[in-house]
């Protein structure tokens, strides 16, 4: 990970600044025509390297199966997770809208699969024939009264789905594309529309599956909360006030040019960013109960809210991103040798998985500072 000061951190100057129009999400109304968009050999790779990290990420990376078990994730679950991926950033980036609306699509997906798809969220005995039927305890510990659902396994199942499923493939994938490239969609309507009807096959793959396997149907007024939970998620995530549209000269520093002298708020160094993300991984496991729960939502919300505001700071770009995207999947690695796979491994079989996750993990983050380190650096603004 680069350690020394980046252009991007340091004062806009007219040329960063005309440079970071070219790493912002574009307008919806810039990606229309045809003309500029580059061909598909070009916009594909980043596509299918989508597909394929989403399910891995979400199972694999924190040790969730053996690795003999890595290729059938990638095959049965890469259609649900991996189109999900997609159809959240190409969404974003076709409206112009920045990572605020990432995220809560992205908590959406998280609601949508373990509330509507897989019901792992209201079936008691979904983990009962995996190594991890002894959290049931603890689960029950936080039980919403009425609506009969963990809020310590919403938290996980919906917070993994945020963070490993979509949040950290999106950034790894965009930190390897140039910043020209990087924030501008990948796919038109017709590519889309694949997508989608790749993403409702697998999903309903898996509903099938899994209502065959475990014969749990969550009854309708669970099924009416999770949906209508999605439907606030999605709602707010598309709100205008989301969206990226042309700034002032330079971003955060322009616009304050323009209002008369003042000091400028750094943003601090990525390192930062990427120790608040592991905190909020350490402190999520720190008590059971609704202590732990408590503790929990409010390391996340203060984290977020930091973030946030950090986000919105002069010299904020691409490495901030990718910090907290790398010490998502880094901290999930490392805690690949502390939990068993879902299904019983032999201690080669286990140790290779972690292994591997560990090498892939290192793999794709040292590739991603490397070819971001490589790439023109340009301020992004709260992108």
């Amino acid at each position: 990970m680069p350690t020394e000061a980046d252009p991007a951190d340091r004062p806009a100057t007219p040329h960063t600044a005309d440079a970071a129009q070219a790493d912002r999400p574009a307008a919806p109304e810039a990606d229309a025509g045809l003309a500029d968009r580059p061909p598909l050999r070009r916009r594909l790779p980043p596509v299918i390297a989508l597909l394929l990290l989403a399910p891995w990420a979400a199972e694999c990376s924190w040790g969730g199966f053996a690795i003999d078990d890595f290729l059938p994730v990638l095959i049965f679950l890469g259609p649900m997770y991996g189109g999900a991926a997609i159809l959240i950033r190409e969404t974003a980036r076709h409206l112009g809208a920045g990572w605020p609306t990432i995220v809560l699509l992205a908590a959406a997906f998280g609601v949508v699969q373990a509330g509507l798809v897989d019901q792992s969220l209201f079936n008691p005995d979904f983990l009962d024939d995996t190594q991890y039927a002894d959290t049931r305890a603890a689960a029950e510990a936080t039980l919403v009264p009425g609506l009969e659902f963990s809020l310590r396994q919403a938290f996980d199942y919906v917070g993994n789905h945020i963070v490993l499923t979509i949040c950290a493939p999106i950034v790894l994938i965009e930190s390897f594309l140039g910043a020209e490239r990087r924030l501008r969609p990948w796919l038109g309507r017709p590519g889309l529309l694949v997508v989608g009807l790749v993403y409702l096959l697998g999903s309903l793959f898996i509903f099938s599956d899994i209502n065959e396997d475990k014969g749990f149907l969550a009854s309708p007024l669970q099924m009416t909360f999770a949906a209508v939970v999605v439907l606030a998620l999605v709602t707010t995530a598309l709100l205008p006030h989301w969206r990226l549209p042309g700034r002032p000269a330079g971003g955060a520093r322009g616009a304050a040019e323009q209002r008369g002298p003042r000091r400028i708020r750094r943003v601090p160094h990525p390192l930062w960013v990427g120790l608040l993300v592991v905190v909020v991984r350490l402190g999520s496991d720190l008590t059971p109960s609704w202590t732990g729960v408590a503790i929990a939502l409010g390391l996340a919300a203060i984290v977020a809210t930091t973030i946030a505001y950090w986000s919105s700071r002069s010299g904020w770009g691409q490495r901030h991103v990718l910090a907290a995207g790398s010490a998502s999947l880094v901290s999930a690695a490392a805690f690949a040798y502390l939990v068993p796979p879902y299904s019983p491994a032999s201690p080669a079989a286990a140790l290779a998985g972690d292994i591997a996750v560990t090498v892939i993990t290192v793999t794709l983050v040292a590739g991603a500072w490397w070819r971001l380190r490589a790439s023109p650096a340009v301020h992004v603004g709260a992108s």
